[in-house]
């Protein structure tokens, strides 16, 4: 099997990397900080195939299939680096404050159902029995009780040992400085350190990812979208499912951590938090579940997502330049597509028909 270059090591770069390395490749990965510091490690975990997608449509499909992969994902790694990655079978409740965002979650309920999905549509006093600190004013919910969550910082951290285990290298602290090409294909990438060959270059650097040097023409652009997150501490758990807001959501954890997000900001590769984004997050999640006002602050952050400028992700690769592939632009989804991102890859890399269509995401 050849080598193949990951530029990024975060979730993409090492969930490509460990499928790359089951499958013989020499993989080699390419990080500027630590492996999954970026926004793999600022992400709140939640697995929302269903809560966050807004239509039917090759996305959808994407995300199911995803989605569908965890268990058995988060259970292969958790046994390849010994490490935990707290994935949960909480569901996630679709919370509906208004009248009109009751309509708007009933038409949402409607579509999905129609495409054969599971979604309960609940009243007020059904949807307190399922959650009984929701705020009393809230007119009804959708329970989505196939979408999940996990930590994603130990995902990152797992995926990171397993990469490691099964002899893929990291370098990192690098700049990579551009491409390197040889007879009209991709042949290795040059970084501050020198010229590091490859057969295969995979560009995963997420919010960074089109901003490199020499790259050909692509589909789309990646831009960075701020977004800060809250972290509460409450001791027992204060709730037992995602909720997700019209204007933001909130995920416990089992250990009595919750989190509440998020900001959505353009504002370059600026990750700072703000007063006026706390106030906006704190808001929304009281409004949700008063009870989180008596919550301890535990910790804020700030993280980039990459948005495509077209809203779909890049996956595959470049019709211009062979051997060169992309895993990025996942934006506000990209732990949820890690599993399916790692095998596409490593399918197209091999040549090999991927488990869903691609056409819609190629560079």
């Amino acid at each position: 099997m050849g080598k193949v270059c990951i530029i990024g090591a975060g979730v993409m770069g090492t969930a490509t990397a460990h499928r790359l390395l089951e499958r013989g490749f020499s993989v080699t990965l390419l990080e500027k900080s630590l492996p999954g510091a970026e926004s793999s490690a600022a992400a709140a975990g939640i697995l929302g195939a269903q809560s966050e997608v807004s239509g039917a449509g090759p996305f959808l499909e994407l995300c199911l299939a995803s989605r569908a992969m965890f268990r058995e994902y988060v259970r292969e790694l958790e046994s390849l680096s010994g490490v935990g990655c707290d994935f949960e079978d909480s569901g996630v409740l679709e919370v509906a404050l208004t009248p009109a965002e009751g309509r708007l979650a009933a038409g949402r309920a409607q579509w999905m159902l129609e495409q054969g999905l599971k979604v309960e549509l609940l009243d007020r006093e059904q949807a307190k029995q399922l959650e009984p600190n929701l705020t009393d004013r809230m007119v009804g919910a959708n329970f989505y009780p196939e979408d999940c969550q996990l930590d994603p910082v130990r995902l990152a951290s797992a995926l990171a040992g397993t990469v490691h285990r099964l002899g893929g290298v990291f370098q990192t602290g690098l700049q990579v400085l551009g491409l390197e090409t040889r007879q009209g294909k991709a042949s290795g990438v040059r970084t501050s350190a020198g010229v590091i060959p490859a057969d295969c270059i995979v560009v995963a650097g997420g919010a960074w990812s089109t901003g490199i040097a020499d790259l050909p023409p692509t589909r789309t652009t990646i831009k960075p979208m701020s977004g800060q997150i809250i972290q509460v501490l409450t001791r027992p758990s204060a709730l037992r499912h995602v909720l997700y807001g019209y204007q933001g959501y909130v995920v416990p954890r089992r250990d009595g951590r919750v989190l509440m997000g998020s900001t959505l900001e353009e504002r370059g590769f600026d990750k700072a938090v703000t007063l006026n984004g706390l106030h906006r997050i704190s808001s929304m999640a009281r409004d949700l579940a008063p009870i989180l006002g008596e919550a301890r602050l535990d910790a804020t952050w700030s993280g980039l997502r990459p948005a495509s400028a077209d809203g779909l992700p890049m996956l595959g690769e470049s019709r211009h330049l062979p051997g060169l592939f992309f895993a990025t632009g996942h934006y506000r989804n990209g732990i949820l597509l890690t599993p399916i991102t790692g095998r596409i890859l490593a399918d197209l890399i091999e040549k090999k028909t991927p488990p869903v269509t691609v056409e819609p995401f190629l560079p």
